[in-house]
């Protein structure tokens, strides 16, 4: 495994130089702060902990500017009775709603913030709130008249004095409780910061006894209360900053393969799931195919898919999807590493934009066939060439690029009714009952490059008419008619196709292997003597994604100004 993993390896740095040659890592738009994928300067934030902290101060910000709006907007309309400067208080009052308010738009209008910024939007937010906070705690004793019933010791003056004094410790309360469940920390610098907070009404209470000679009765109550209800506040917070913050680090743990971690789910089928990563350390992003244990059945298959994922690796065309990667966790989950391919394919494109143009349909298929000569000439026969395993993308600059995926890998042992043309059977049967040949129909071993040419003149059938070459209701059926009914004429449902491309269709789908292409070469030629081939440009190419991107998609047949001439063997 460790001459694996070497491999594996040196197919990732092959890969990311073929990415760079390509144009593909220069034309990729770069986020803000580009440093802090590794830590950025002035922030030990990774990319990851930066948009966390972002996702919590959106949150923590948009409480605060409501609760700050909600208390401006009372003391406007409801002004209190008694204020010693009711003016200045309503001018801090609008300055820090003000300056709440814009932060908590600037952290939900930009994202992608780097960890610098957020840190200085951090400090800033809770900064502000904690220079308001004890203007507030102040600003009580004189507006509740309470240095002077203390100095009367009357007992309604105490019952007054106690409120207010805890009314100013449950804000500090609230804000050091808010600070520690949402901003993303270490529990030291969780302490560090919620300590200095913290601090701010002890010092003011301290301040306050020293200066008013009649506070000094109360002095002990005073001191004992707010230490006890902050001293609580940044317990819980701490506490609850250390556990939060090892909870994600477990959820993280739990997200990785190797070097690399699990983003989003990108589809399932019989045989795992496929999900979309990212390199740790190179920040590329990934598909990461999983095949669990309880899923592949016999163990032996692990194996197989392993020595399969090795020999595929060997590929290099530009049509053939690339694998970076492949090992397995310790619980015997086997993985394979491919590069992430956004695009649409064949069967979505169809399905969605109805049949394709026979000049388009070519396009694809000749790509298709130079992946599969290389393949071949491997030895390697895909055994399950589908729609659905072939993806119409963008690479280099280049559109509708094809890329054939899933050499002989996606298998899965029963498949229902509806959802028969999109998965793949496991047993003594491999391969996708509507595109199979009738030598996999039958259970055959020995099977050759024929198999593939066959299934790949299905997926032509299918691009040209929306249809398989033989849906049935069942999969047996369709396995049955594969091996035995005639096929109907792409022509007969689809009128407007070129004879010579039906030909050859119609040829690949011969239910002798002997009567078909010899191989994917013979094929591309025979491709390339239609009279569309070479018709379907990479400027009608550019067009259509464009026009799909923006919702207008021109129709499917529509045929170019200027017709270039047909390509000759």
């Amino acid at each position: 495994m460790d001459q694996a993993n070497a491999y594996g390896a040196r197919r990732l740095a092959v890969g990311l130089t073929q990415d760079y040659v390509n144009g593909n890592l220069a034309s990729k738009p770069r986020p803000r702060c580009r440093m802090a994928h590794v830590g950025a300067p002035g922030s030990s934030l990774t990319l990851e902990q930066a948009q966390l902290l972002q996702r919590r101060l959106r949150i923590a910000g948009l409480i605060l500017a409501a609760i700050f709006c909600i208390f401006f907007l009372r003391r406007v309309i409801d002004p209190p009775g008694i204020s010693a400067n009711p003016k200045l208080t309503l001018s801090f009052s609008t300055v820090v709603t003000g300056f709440t308010t814009v932060l908590a738009c600037v952290l939900w209008m930009r994202p992608g913030l780097c960890g610098t910024t957020l840190r200085l939007i951090e400090i800033g937010l809770f900064g502000g709130v904690c220079l308001y906070f004890s203007w507030l705690q102040v600003q009580d004793y004189y507006d509740c008249d309470l240095l002077h019933l203390a100095s009367q010791n009357h007992e309604t003056g105490a019952y007054l004095w106690r409120l207010t004094t805890m009314a100013g410790a449950l804000r500090w309360f609230t804000l050091i409780v808010l600070y520690g469940m949402f901003i993303p920390n270490t529990w030291r610098r969780c302490a560090t910061v919620v300590g200095s907070i913290a601090l701010m009404p002890i010092l003011i209470n301290t301040g306050m006894v020293v200066a008013e000679e009649n506070l000094r009765a109360y002095a002990t109550e005073l001191m004992f209360n707010s230490t006890a209800i902050v001293g609580v506040a940044s317990a819980i917070a701490i506490f609850g900053s250390y556990r939060i913050s090892t909870l994600h680090q477990e959820a993280v743990e739990a997200k990785k393969l190797g070097q690399y971690v699990l983003k989003e789910k990108l589809g399932a089928g019989g045989m795992g799931e496929v999900y979309l990563a990212e390199h740790m350390l190179l920040r590329r992003p990934s598909a990461i195919k999983l095949i669990r244990p309880e899923q592949a059945g016999d163990p032996a298959n692990l194996s197989r898919f392993e020595r399969e994922v090795r020999a595929t690796a060997k590929l290099t065309h530009w049509n053939t999807v690339e694998i970076f990667d492949y090992g397995r966790t310790e619980d015997g989950t086997f993985y394979y590493v491919m590069e992430y391919l956004p695009g649409l394919s064949l069967q979505d494109m169809v399905e969605q934009y109805g049949p394709l143009p026979p000049e388009r349909v070519i396009h694809f298929l000749r790509q298709v066939c130079q992946a599969l000569r290389e393949a071949h000439g491997f030895g390697i026969i895909h055994r399950d060439i589908k729609p659905s395993n072939i993806l119409a993308c963008e690479r280099g600059g280049v559109h509708d690029v094809a890329k054939l995926l899933d050499f002989g890998l996606v298998q899965c042992t029963g498949i229902r009714k509806q959802d028969a043309n999109k998965l793949t059977m496991q047993g003594t049967i491999v391969g996708s009952p509507p595109f199979m040949s009738p030598e996999q129909a039958s259970g055959k071993d020995d099977l050759d490059e024929g198999t593939d040419i066959y299934s790949l003149g299905g997926v032509g059938y299918f691009m040209l008419t929306g249809k398989a070459p033989f849906e049935r209701d069942t999969a047996i059926q369709m396995l049955m008619a594969h091996a035995y009914e005639p096929l109907v004429y792409p022509g007969k449902l689809r009128p407007d196709l070129p004879e010579d491309l039906q030909a050859v269709i119609v040829h690949c789908l011969e239910k002798d292997p002997r009567k078909r292409f010899p191989d994917a070469e013979s094929l591309d030629r025979a491709l390339a003597q239609c009279a569309a081939a070479g018709l379907w440009t990479e400027q009608r190419a550019t067009t259509w994604w464009k026009d799909k991107a923006n919702g207008t998609t021109l129709p499917q047949n529509t045929q170019p100004t200027v017709a270039a001439p047909a390509l000759t063997a």
